[in-house]
């Protein structure tokens, strides 16, 4: 096994829980929370079977993509 395999998995598993909590989610955040440089690939992934939601964002000055799951919260 690939060990950057062991590495997406671990991070699929805990973006899935971080979002299945309500949580809302950008990219910025993935790499402070969960050391994750692809965050848009991991939700490609998490959306072939979970209701994952994003919306275009302003945070401050920066527009932003925000990830959450479907009937949580916005």
């Amino acid at each position: 096994m690939n060990p950057n395999e062991k590495s997406t998995s671990n991070q699929r598993k805990q973006i899935l829980a971080y979002l299945q909590s309500g949580n809302q989610l950008t990219s910025l955040e993935a790499l402070q929370k969960f050391n994750c440089l692809r965050l848009s690939a991991r939700i490609h992934e998490l959306k072939k079977s979970h209701p994952v939601q994003s919306v275009w964002t302003w945070r401050g000055e920066k527009k932003v993509k925000l990830y959450y799951m479907q009937g949580e919260k916005q």
